[in-house]
């Protein structure tokens, strides 16, 4: 795959720099409130995104469930982790997606929050099936040495993709293993100076459906396709607050 307009991209947006620090207040709060909603809806929340914004202000919401605002509450202080991962710019550890696991899954399922998971599990609605469960600590320690591997030889969108299909393929924790992987591309993308995607709810069919393909058939480009054009499409806000066309 190319990455050619994407690489064009992030030098136009570098161009730009220095940003001053209202335009990027507004761009972070903008950020941090479709990532929490679109990540969290992803997975069967169902806080609108007005409720999630509402929820992050501290307001309890009429006829929805704790654990959805805990969901909004949790994902924004894992935002927080991961913006705190990319100024200390280091290797992609274990301990550190066991640590944003745990912010993901405060107050929710303390028990099982960083800790890989001690059962066998299955993915609804996919044809893969993730590894047995003793063999997840085997499986996450070779991530980890692979995904150090692949920083230094695959373009930057590449290796935060990978990472996330790497990730969700060992599916290492009971619950919380969607919004950790886009968290994790996330920060990958970020450490190499691109904005931070936002998958949209929208494309959670196609998101589910190129993931299988990845996994069952080893073919990553449809997976490797969708996560580009919304690495793309995470320039957009940046664009319109400075006025500019793509």
């Amino acid at each position: 795959m190319n990455f050619e307009k994407l690489d064009a991209m992030k030098a136009r947006l570098e161009s730009f720099r220095p940003f001053s620090p209202e335009m990027l207040g507004n761009l972070h709060e903008d950020l941090v409130l479709r990532w929490t909603y679109n990540s969290n809806a992803i997975e069967g929340n169902t806080l609108t995104l007005k409720e999630t914004k509402v929820a992050l202000e501290g307001i309890t919401i009429g006829g929805k469930t704790m654990r959805e605002h805990f969901e909004a509450i949790n994902h924004r202080e894992a935002i927080h982790y991961v913006e705190a991962l990319v100024q200390k710019n280091e290797p992609l550890s274990e301990w550190q997606i066991k640590s944003l696991h745990q912010l993901i899954l405060k107050n929710i399922d303390d028990r099982n929050a960083g800790r890989y998971r001690m059962q066998n599990v299955v993915i609804s609605g996919a044809e893969h099936r993730p590894p047995d469960y003793l063999n997840v600590p085997e499986e996450m320690e070779a991530f980890a040495v692979q995904t150090a591997v692949n920083k230094q030889c695959l373009h930057p969108v590449e290796h935060a993709a990978r990472v996330h299909g790497d990730f969700v393929k060992i599916h290492p924790f009971v619950d919380g293993n969607g919004r950790t992987a886009r968290l994790l591309m996330n920060l990958e993308l970020m450490k190499a100076g691109f904005p931070p995607a936002v998958l949209t709810v929208e494309k959670r069919l196609g998101y589910y459906e190129t993931l299988d393909i990845a996994h069952i058939k080893g073919d990553y480009e449809p997976f490797l396709s969708l996560m580009a054009e919304t690495v793309e499409q995470a320039f957009e806000p940046y664009w319109y607050v400075l006025g500019v066309g793509r």
